[in-house]
Formats: C-alpha cells, structure tokens, sequence
C-alpha cells in the first residue's frame, strides 16, 4: 500500500517580553526550520512527511524542542485536506508553491 503525504502544521504564540524569551522564541524557529520546516506565514510552520507514522515521529521530535513559555498547537493534515485550504486574502508564497510534492525528491 502506498503512503500518502502527510503535512504537520505547527502554529505558535510565543512571549518576547525578556531577552531571554526572545531568545527561547528564536531557538525554537530555527529549531523548525533544522527539523524540515518551513514558515507559511508569521508564526505557522509546516512540514511535509510521507505518511501517518512519519508525521508521528516529527510530532514527537517537536515534543523535545518545546520552550517552557508559549502556545504551540500541531496538526496533522493530508495532503488533499492541504490542497483545500482556501486563501481568503493574498497568494501561496514562492517557498510553498516550491514544497508541492510533485516537486519534491525524498530519500
């Protein structure tokens, strides 16, 4: 049976009151982006996997990376459930119409 792709949206609400936790906001960005994330917009993050046991394992990884102030929520999206996201306002950015799967290589 084949795997489908599966998309993990990380959407995050962290304080930058202090220096320290606008250091502990930095960190966890480019946490994100070290584990295959990239930004959709300001504060949303999204990956993609290849199947339902691979967004799991990224789910736990993120598990790890959590800073101890904040509000970060995940989802686990199909790839059809992604494609029927409407855009309300604006267009798809240049790094998303760039992770389509058609176009992306996994080893």
């Amino acid at each position: 049976m084949e795997e489908r792709f599966m998309r993990v949206l990380v959407m995050f609400d962290m304080p930058t009151y202090t220096k320290d936790d606008r250091k502990a906001a930095s960190r966890f960005r480019n946490d994100l982006i070290k584990e295959g994330f990239f930004m959709m917009q300001f504060s949303v993050y999204v990956r993609i996997c290849k199947g339902v046991q691979s967004a799991n394992t990224c789910l736990k990884r993120l598990e790890m990376l959590i800073p101890k102030k904040g509000h970060i929520r995940a989802l686990m999206l199909t790839e059809r459930q992604f494609d029927n996201m409407k855009i309300l306002i604006g267009t798809s950015s240049p790094t998303e119409k760039a992770q389509k799967p058609e176009g992306l290589l996994l080893f």
